[in-house]
């Protein structure tokens, strides 16, 4: 399949709104020390694309979406995928968590998921990225 965008690198679809959603891809920017990661709202034309490529409607997953190659992951695979390719000193740590069956890890992340904005609040827009990680934003 061949892929809309010419990158090696992946890209983290996520709830632009979404308060915690937003400190998580801060977070990530940050300690992205080999600059393996994009990102763009799952409302955007980006992620309407990458839906339309992969035919499937992303925004239902209610899910941080990672896009790596020809393949995705949602749900707890795609925040773990994000955790052990940070580079950190603590990332080959995130296996163990891959111990934890994927059925227990995704209920976890739903019940999560559907607090989130009570947990956090929520944004009336969309995070504007700063001019100097502009770059690594999609549309």
């Amino acid at each position: 399949m061949a892929s809309f965008l010419n990158t090696q690198k992946d890209i983290i679809l996520f709830d632009g709104v979404c308060n915690f959603c937003n400190s998580y891809i801060n977070y990530t920017i940050r300690h992205d020390r080999v600059n393996r990661f994009l990102f763009a709202p799952l409302d955007g034309e980006t992620a309407l694309k990458l839906s339309q490529q992969h035919r499937v409607n992303f925004n239902k997953f209610d899910s941080i979406i990672v896009i790596t190659g020809n393949r995705f992951f949602s749900k707890s695979e795609a925040v773990l995928h994000i955790l052990k390719n940070l580079g950190t000193w603590w990332s080959p740590i995130i296996n163990v968590a891959y111990l934890v069956p994927g059925c227990i890890r995704n209920r976890l992340y739903q019940k999560f998921a559907r607090n989130r904005y009570a947990l956090f609040g929520q944004a009336d827009h969309c995070m504007v990225p700063t001019a100097d990680v502009r770059s690594k934003f999609l549309i």
